[in-house]
């Protein structure tokens, strides 16, 4: 039996509650009625679509601007840039210029030296020594750069020569006092 009166209080509690709600939303559907009358009745249509013609690439000989690839080293044209391809690499141009950080010069006998961190390690270079992975022949060493003459290849094939400078790291070296 009480099961049955508890059921009914709440029945009773939930239509009370339901009774209740109804009330009040004159202002909510005023504020409708009021928002509809701004509101444009006809919608304009969609523009008409235009016909797909499809393009028909052509240059299936030339290079994909989209696929990465490596440039294959021309011989037979190589012009008057091209480096000696022939000459014994140097420590230094196992490294991309980027990694490469100069720290210092040094002046022995009238000679400028460059203090050059490749990792872990301090090379000592001279005008004439070769740094970085575009063939960069040291021009001149100040105190705060190197000047480097670089000889890049470009998508033609053909060597093209452009300055590049590493300069002094500022601040004190990583892993330093």
């Amino acid at each position: 039996m009480t099961t049955n009166k508890s059921r009914l209080v709440v029945a009773l509690a939930l239509c009370a509650t339901l009774v209740g709600c109804g009330e009040g939303f004159s202002d909510l559907r005023t504020f409708v009625k009021e928002s509809e009358k701004n509101l444009p009745r006809k919608i304009e249509a969609l523009p008409q679509v235009k016909p797909f013609t499809p393009f028909s690439y052509e240059g299936f000989d030339l290079p994909d601007p989209f696929k990465p690839r490596k440039l294959a080293i021309k011989q037979e044209n190589a012009g008057a840039n091209a480096p000696d391809l022939n000459r014994r690499k140097e420590p230094l141009e196992a490294f991309p210029l980027e990694q490469l950080k100069m720290v210092g010069t040094l002046n022995q006998s009238g000679v400028m030296y460059a203090l050059v961190r490749a990792e872990r390690t301090l090379y000592q270079v001279k005008k004439g020594n070769y740094l970085g992975q575009n063939f960069g022949l040291i021009v001149d060493i100040s105190d705060s750069e190197i000047k480097l003459k670089e000889i890049v290849q470009d998508t033609a094939g053909d060597w093209a020569e452009r300055e590049s400078v590493l300069p002094l790291l500022e601040g004190p070296a990583p892993g330093g006092k």
